[in-house]
């Protein structure tokens, strides 16, 4: 069974497969009718107007209406569009069991508890017959799908068939009186509409269901005596042909399959029985844990079922439909109805090669899976999953294409899947010892080889390579060398597809497509919310694929999109030009025409092919707001402006591209406050002041525009605007004027005007204008300011403008492909000025054409000249006042056009180039990529704690930059530093980042650590050495013998920090002797200095001669005495071992044995000793006992225990 969806909800009672949409209804024990899309898996609508369960629903075959019956005994009939119920039907006495529209009268058939059944017209809204007869709860009742016949079943253990001929007569309308005649009669004296024709005993209980099949006179029924029966009929009679026995319990409903003879019964047991019709004999039986099923429908059109039970439902298919093939050249071999079958795609010719066997199976799903095909030796593998799995092989004879009737014997083998690998090799999957057979044309063995991974599946990836799938990942490995030559994450992969060129492929799963290199490095993923179905790739690189219900393609950078929609699935075999075959799921050969322009327009743009879009762009129907959001999201905002005519867009797309031409032509149009200031604010940025001058002056923006003239030193304008602000009464700009003129009479004259006497006065007194000073003192009279006493002042003047006047220098650019090709062709070189078409804008583009800032005095000439016509207040509200139109935009020289600025595209970062081409983390830390750096550090040392490291990747990060100071008003300039740079290195190569952490300084700090530890300052020591391990993953070093100094100085340092936690740790213990004796003889046992070593001896002989241990502090002494010691040592080790000589004994028990070699766990310091299982650090390689695994480093304080890691990188050399 393939479940193709499942729900999960009350009891389901009733369903009904949409005849032409995904859609399935299901009617619930709850009262609730669901209405589920089953390919997308969402619930579309939900109906609840019954009282109680609801036992019966059905779809109408052509009309948008379903009907429902319930236990409330009411039929409902609903239009699914409009969301309502339309009508109720009211009659039955009891509770309806099922209800079902004719296929071609308007007529609804219902039967009920009340044991009656009952036929409707749903048009007249009226019960046009009741079928009387059975005498229990009648639990089906059914049309036939084309004679006048209906079939119920009943719990009185008995099946009717029902003749009715005569209601179908009557509703024809009868032509003539005395019919009418008669009719009447029979009406007043108990019709015979319906007759029944058979009554089929044979049930011992109850009969739940009874189904005609839909094409040859056959029934069949299910009952609670747990037995499935099959009946023939002819015109007279009705007979039983046949039981099937097997169910445990009431068998609940039965149904005929519509394409295969096969019957699909399901019961109370919970399982669903698939029977063969012919045979009589069960093929297959799925069961459910828990759920009792209740009801059957099946697809009038496609192979699929569905299910109802106690908790939901499924919606199924029995066999898969997807055509096995393989292609070759230009043909197609592809199974179908038990025979290979080959198809030309240049002449599209489709003919029978030779039959294939298929033994009379007892079960399902034995169609072929797989096929590969030679072409060399013209031999087929065919896979199944007959046997849990196998293959047969057929050698094609030359001259049989087209003769069909050469039964040959395949040789036949088991295994997961086959594949061809070679000319005359093909590779078989033994899944149980996930091993690989080669073999050759006579199915004998040649060779076996162990895959690197529990492969599930092969597919060919080469010659000699297999590609092997597992649940979550993917392998390429080379069987001639047993090498892995990529390995890929992934969902589970059902299909792969190869480009032509064996260069990229592409690996299918349910939900998602991924797309990778020949050495699968991943190119980029893609996700769909519905199945995926098959792909093929077509000649320009550009991957086709459909889903159940698309035709889409998919980019080598990832963007996708759609190509078409589809009614059916299909299977694609082949991408031509703008033909794609396919086979569809009856195994029939299609060619589709699509059209390609979409995929092949944004292709050519990935790919800079910009001759191909421009002659795309003046030949195809592209357009569209999608494309124009892609043209814009792509950074190809240009283009875009070419294809449209809407104005507020073009306005946009031509500020996005720094168009201001284009820009400024749209403004005009739309003439709105906003999208002036917007290209004011865009001009700005370009240095453009004249545009900006004239985009306030379009929204009269005097703030603005007098800070612009203030900055640009553009003073006569500054005192015109002074003079309007007066005019306009308007005090505040006025002074503001004056204070950046740096006009001191005018401010005194403003705050006097304004009647701010003091401070005028003050103003006046300051800047030395003593005759106004004296003036205003007087009518000031006593009220006269005092001045600060000891203050000097200075006059506040305006800073002189960095650049005068004028706009910003641009750089000079020659034209994109874009600006030049679209405007030569609007101007018509070969194309005339009528030809063109209306929607390309030209008239716009015409006008505004060239205009890059030597029209544009033009434009605002007429601009202000419409202003002055138009404006009924009358412009700037002075005559002799207004502001000259002449604006001091620089005149563009002659050949401007071939050479008008286009902004230079923006270079990467020097980070990004850092982080793009290093792996070591140092470098990463440096360029400020700290994620990149973290990952790369757990994955090579299993690192996961970068809390002490966070100083470190901070202090990487700034020294690898230095700021530079620019303009005062401007931001600082950041600054890469790089590492070995000299005058004479190329500026476009790229050093590495120059890093503040060297291996010279691991130098210093370890002898800094040692002189530490031999003045017993072991805190600052241990402080020193953990500062070594914590430095060391982001050093950096050149050569390889500096790797393996590296490595040796992390044993070497792991060794003392060890040693010096373990003294610490002794020292904190006063009150615990034994333990304090067994740390100290462990510290001897670290890998020291011989000087540390001297005194660690020393100091674990006198601790354990304190506490009486003799004879382990004798075992000290005679190691301090190989050391050479100092006489004073030696001296005290001597006297020892002689009182040791005396009483060779130990007061108390230690767990420390000198004769057996051990190591020390880091985290609980025991002995490990020789032959013990311990787990290490990735990094420091410090020892620990086994259930420590997964906790974090007690020495290192950096990395995982036990951790899988590569190892420490820390050279480019490691990497070349």
């Amino acid at each position: 069974m393939l479940t193709k969806f499942e729900t999960k909800s009350n009891r389901v009672k009733g369903l009904s497969f949409h005849p032409k949409r995904p859609w399935i209804l299901a009617s619930l024990h709850s009262g609730v009718i669901q209405l589920w899309d089953y390919r997308m898996g969402t619930l579309i609508d939900r109906f609840d107007e019954h009282e109680g369960p609801v036992r019966g629903v059905h779809f109408h075959n052509s009309q948008p209406l379903f009907v429902s019956g319930g236990d409330d005994y009411k039929i409902k009939v609903w239009n699914y569009k409009n969301h309502r119920c339309l009508f109720t039907l009211l009659g039955h006495l009891d509770y309806i069991r099922t209800v079902q529209f004719h296929h071609e009268y308007p007529w609804i058939v219902s039967a009920s508890d009340d044991q009656t059944i009952r036929i409707w017209n749903w048009q007249s809204r009226t019960c046009v017959s009741v079928l009387t007869g059975h005498n229990h709860y009648v639990m089906c009742a059914s049309f036939h799908p084309k004679e006048d016949l209906v079939v119920s079943a009943s719990l009185d253990q008995t099946v009717r068939v029902w003749d009715i001929g005569a209601l179908r007569k009557k509703t024809v309308s009868p032509a003539d009186d005395i019919m009418r005649l008669t009719q009447m009669n029979s009406d007043l004296f108990g019709g015979v509409d319906a007759i029944v024709k058979y009554v089929l005993e044979g049930h011992d209980r109850g009969v739940n269901w009874a189904a005609f099949h839909p094409t040859l006179p056959l029934i069949v029924s299910g009952a609670d005596d747990r037995q499935v029966k099959l009946w023939r009929m002819n015109e007279t009679k009705a007979w039983e042909v046949d039981t099937l026995r097997g169910h445990m319990n009431n068998v609940s409903s039965v149904m005929f399959h519509a394409k295969q003879d096969i019957i699909v019964s399901n019961s109370e047991d919970k399982s669903i029985r698939v029977w063969d019709a012919t045979k009589r004999t069960g093929l297959q039986t799925f069961r459910r844990e828990h759920d009792r099923f209740w009801i059957l429908a099946v697809h009038p059109e496609m192979n699929l079922l569905a299910a109802g039970h106690d908790s939901g439902m499924i919606v199924f298919k029995l066999e898969r439909e997807r055509p096995a093939f393989a292609l070759s050249g230009d043909s197609l071999f592809y199974a179908k109805d038990r025979f290979l079958r080959y198809y030309e795609y240049s002449t599209q010719r489709d003919s029978q090669v030779i039959p294939i066997r298929r033994p009379g199976t007892p079960s399902l799903n034995q169609s072929p899976r797989t096929l590969s095909y030679s072409p060399t030796e013209n031999a087929v593998l065919i896979c199944s999953d007959l046997d849990g799995g196998s293959y047969e092989l057929y050698i094609i004879p030359k001259d049989s294409v087209g003769r069909s009737d050469v039964v040959q014997d395949a040789k036949r083998g088991t295994g997961g899947s086959a594949v061809f690998i070679a000319r005359n090799r093909f590779a078989v999957l033994e899944k149980s010892t996930s091993q690989v057979l080669v073999k050759n044309l006579k199915n004998e063995v040649v060779k076996k080889s162990p895959l690197p991974i529990p492969t599930d599946a092969i597919f060919y990836a080469g010659t000699g390579n297999l590609l092997c799938r597992s649940e979550d990942k993917v392998v390429i490995f080379d069987l001639q060398q047993r090498l892995v030559l990529g390995e890929l994450q992934t969902p589970f992969v059902r299909y792969v597809v190869w480009s032509s060129d064996m260069e990229s492929v592409a690996l299918l799963s349910k939900h998602t497509i991924i797309i990778a290199s020949k050495k699968l490095v991943l190119q980029c993923t893609l996700h769909e919310t519905i199945r995926v179905k098959s792909g093929a790739w077509d000649d320009n690189g550009v991957f086709i694929y459909t889903t159940l219900n698309h035709i889409k393609y998919c980019l080598p950078n990832g963007d996708s999109g759609i190509i078409r929609t589809l009614d059916v699935p299909i299977y694609i075999t082949k991408v031509s030009g703008n033909t794609i075959f396919c086979l569809d799921r009856d195994g029939k050969n299609k060619a589709i025409t699509i059209n390609a322009t979409e995929y092949i327009f944004k292709l050519s743009l990935l790919r800079k092919r910009y001759d191909h879009v421009m002659s795309m762009i003046k030949n195809s129907q592209l357009c569209g707001q999608a494309m124009i959001a892609y043209l814009q999201q792509k950074g190809f905002p240009e283009v875009a402006l070419h294809f449209v005519e809407d104005e507020r867009i073009r306005f946009n797309l031509a500020l996005e591209s720094g168009n201001i031409s284009v820009a400024v032509a749209s403004a005009t149009q739309i003439n709105e406050k906003d999208h002036w200031y917007r290209l004011g604010v865009e001009a700005l940025r370009q240095g453009n002041s004249g545009i900006v001058e004239f985009a306030y002056q379009q929204t009269k923006n005097f703030e603005r525009l007098s800070f612009l003239y203030l900055i640009t030193g553009n003073l006569d304008k500054l005192s015109k605007l002074m003079k309007i602000a007066e005019v306009k009464n308007n005090v505040m700009g006025q002074f503001h004027n004056a204070l950046y003129l740096g006009d001191v009479k005018e401010r005194v004259k403003i705050l006097e005007n304004a009647g701010h006497l003091p401070l005028a006065y003050i103003t006046a007194s300051v800047h030395g204008l003593n005759d106004i000073a004296e003036r205003l003192a007087t009518e000031l009279g006593d009220n006269v300011p005092s001045l600060p006493e000891g203050k000097t002042p200075s006059l506040l003047m305006p800073p002189t403008p960095i650049m005068c006047g004028g706009d910003w220098p641009l750089l000079r650019v020659m034209k994109g492909i874009f600006e030049g090709g679209l405007e030569s062709a609007d101007r018509g070189g070969t194309v005339d000025e009528e030809d063109v078409e209306g929607d390309w804008g030209e008239e716009l583009d015409i006008n505004v054409d060239g205009m890059e800032n030597r029209d544009i005095e033009d434009i605002l000439a007429a601009a202000e000249a419409g202003e002055e016509e138009n404006d009924e207040e009358g412009g700037w509200g002075l005559e002799d006042l207004v502001l000259p139109p002449e604006l001091d935009t620089p005149k563009a020289s002659a050949n401007a056009r071939s050479s008008v600025f286009v902004t230079p595209p923006q270079g990467m970062p020097v980070s990004q180039s850092w982080s793009q081409k290093s792996s070591l983390a140092a470098e990463q830390a440096a360029a400020g990529s700290f994620d990149t750096a973290m990952r790369l550090l757990h994955r090579q040392l299993g690192i996961k704690n970068f809390t002490p490291l966070k100083s470190m990747f901070l202090d990487l990060f700034n020294g690898s930059h230095s700021y530079l100071r620019a303009f005062s008003s401007c931001p600082v300039v950041p600054l890469a530093i790089e590492r070995g740079w000299s005058e004479s290195s190329s500026p476009n190569v790229r050093s590495p980042p120059a890093l503040v952490y060297d291996f010279s300084q691991l130098d210093e700090k370890l002898k800094s650590g040692y002189k530490a530890t031999t003045t017993g300052k072991f805190t600052e020591a241990l402080r020193l050495f953990l500062s070594i391990l914590h430095t060391i993953p982001l050093v950096v070093v050149e050569t390889r013998r500096e790797v393996d100094e590296v490595k040796e100085l992390i044993v070497i340092v792991k060794e003392y920090v060890l040693g010096l936690q373990m003294e610490l740790k002794r020292r904190e213990m006063k009150d615990d002797p034994v333990r304090q004796q067994e740390l100290a003889a462990y510290f001897t046992h670290c890998n020291l200095q011989t000087p540390h070593l001297r005194l660690a001896l020393l100091s674990a002989m006198g601790v354990c001669y304190k506490a009486k241990n003799l004879a382990t502090a004798s075992n000290f002494a005679r190691r301090l005495l190989e050391t050479s010691p100092v006489d004073s040592q030696a001296k005290m080790a001597r006297q020892v071992v002689q009182a040791a000589e005396r009483n060779m004994t130990d007061e108390t028990k230690l767990n420390y044995d000198f004769r057996n070699p051990f190591v020390v766990c880091g985290s609980t310091y025991v002995p490990i000793y020789r032959g013990q299982k311990d787990v290490s650090c990735p990094y420091c390689t410090a020892r620990f006992v086994p259930n420590q695994e997964g906790n974090i480093c007690t020495v290192c304080d950096l990395a995982v225990i036990g951790a899988d890691a590569s190892g420490l990188l820390c050279s480019p050399s490691q990497v070349r």
